[in-house]
């Protein structure tokens, strides 16, 4: 785990999960807490629920570990899942089935912007999320 600071003012938190069933739910206590320490962020749970969709992903698509990676800068989280598989997942997905499929779907919903970068032995898929709720927006919970 290592905390990096750029000059732009942005922070960065970096953590390497095992392939268990568990690491979802480690990544979201550990977005949550960074998150909480980092910066004011009125769309905590669903920065959470982002990690925990793309971390679940990585964890159901391949074997190896994946690396999260939070950066928030400019009024956005950028939420980054590393993992070791060359296969893209189909960002533009509009429904689900006994695959999954339904992640992107609610990533979507929430208003996060998704790109995956490929990689030779793996890719990265990132998702930007303003961290502010828009003016007039409820947040139910």
């Amino acid at each position: 785990m290592s905390i990096i600071t750029a000059q732009s003012a942005a922070a960065q938190y970096a953590v390497t999960l095992p392939h268990t069933r568990r690491a979802p739910s480690a990544a979201r206590r550990i977005s949550e807490r960074w998150l909480k320490a980092t910066a004011p962020v009125d769309r905590l749970n669903e920065a959470v629920l982002i990690v925990s969709e793309l971390v679940t992903n990585a964890v159901r698509h391949t074997s190896d570990s994946c690396t999260l990676t939070l950066t928030v800068g400019d009024g956005r989280l950028d939420i980054a899942v590393a993992d070791h598989s060359e296969e893209l997942p189909d960002l533009f997905r509009c429904s689900g089935d006994e695959r999954g499929g339904f992640g992107m779907g609610i990533i979507r919903e929430l208003g996060g912007r998704i790109r995956s970068v490929p990689a030779i032995g793996g890719k990265t898929v990132h998702v930007l999320l303003e961290l502010q709720s828009a003016p007039g927006t409820f947040e139910g919970g």
